[in-house]
């Protein structure tokens, strides 16, 4: 996930309260001013007496030349590096997204967060606002905090659906309203995972609850944020998870509510044009998968045929991790 950062030097309360109501991911102050932010809102401070100090947890380096780019990449190894310059045409910023992280930018614009962040399509890790302007840090903050993972979606065609025995099914109520064409990735296995739709359509059973995904058995793999995967089982209130939609448009939003009962089950099976991709849902008309148009289709009338959206992924996982290793899940 990228991070934006609010420079409050000098001291100015309005910018410290801009960052925490913008969901900022920390405040620059100056020494004997990060307590005053703590006063304002639980936030992470960067200066010398705050939970991340300069010179120690986070390097400030200057570019002047293209020289300086062997001297970040060393500090960058075991630092997080910002970096400024007067003359951002000079900065072979480039060549370091491509060889390293830790890696945030000074910006003054949103123009300039929205180049930095999408440098080489990975960008820097963050941004740390370098402006007074307040209406400028807010489009920053917006811009940065919407900025998601690109997830590739494949049209699978449903070849198995298969009513199972009683299991335990997990709901993720989020603290976030989801819209048509939005839900989780769930799936047996991290290779491949289904598109569930968010229970946000209307039907005579129950109301919409648009900020719930009934995601599938305790087992499961669900997609959270920094290509990472959990278990459903794993999963408690504060977590965050993604939000993705039918173009791969991705989201985090925060855990409020894990709801894990036994419920009939119902396993779907489907195939790319090379991949065979399965997963467990609950054996009920409020679940329902996507399809390539964004549409839901309840598991009670999906048929063999039918196209739904999935993700499919080469690299097996350790832990959430990717690893690049022979890893078989059936």
């Amino acid at each position: 996930m990228k991070k934006v950062w609010v420079k409050a030097i000098p001291w100015q309360k309005k910018l410290v309260t801009t960052a925490i109501e913008g969901g900022a991911d920390a405040v620059l102050v100056e020494e004997g001013k990060a307590a005053m932010v703590k006063q304002l809102g639980r936030m992470l401070t960067v200066a010398p007496d705050g939970d991340l100090k300069p010179g120690r947890e986070v390097v400030f380096h200057q570019i002047k030349s293209k020289e300086d780019e062997e001297k970040v990449l060393k500090l960058a190894a075991d630092h997080l590096v910002v970096l400024s310059a007067t003359d951002w045409k000079i900065i072979p910023l480039e060549n370091l997204v491509a060889q390293t992280g830790n890696l945030f930018v000074e910006v003054k614009t949103v123009d300039e967060a929205r180049t930095f962040l999408g440098v080489l399509e990975k960008g820097v890790d963050g941004v740390v606002t370098n402006t007074t302007n307040i209406s400028e840090i807010k489009k920053i903050l917006e811009l940065v905090k919407k900025w998601s993972e690109k997830i590739i979606l494949s049209k699978a065609k449903v070849t198995t659906i298969k009513p199972l025995a009683m299991g335990y099914r997990v709901c993720v109520d989020t603290c976030d309203l989801m819209e048509i064409g939005e839900g989780m990735l769930i799936g047996n296995s991290s290779a491949g995972m289904f598109l569930v739709h968010a229970e946000n359509i209307e039907n005579p059973y129950v109301t919409p609850r648009p900020f719930r995904v009934n995601a599938g058995p305790v087992h499961a793999y669900i997609k959270v944020p920094g290509e990472k995967t959990r278990y459903l089982s794993e999963l408690k209130a504060g977590d965050e998870v993604l939000i993705v939609n039918h173009l791969g448009e991705t989201r985090p939003s925060v855990v409020g509510r894990v709801k894990v009962e036994r419920r009939p089950l119902l396993l779907v099976e489907a195939k790319t044009d090379s991949e065979l991709v399965s997963t467990i849902l609950q054996n009920a008309e409020t679940i329902r998968l996507t399809t390539p148009e964004g549409k839901p289709i309840s598991v009670v009338e999906l048929k063999e045929g039918d196209e739904v959206l999935v993700a499919i992924e080469k690299a097996g996982r350790h832990f959430g991790h990717k690893v690049e290793e022979t890893i078989v899940e059936r």
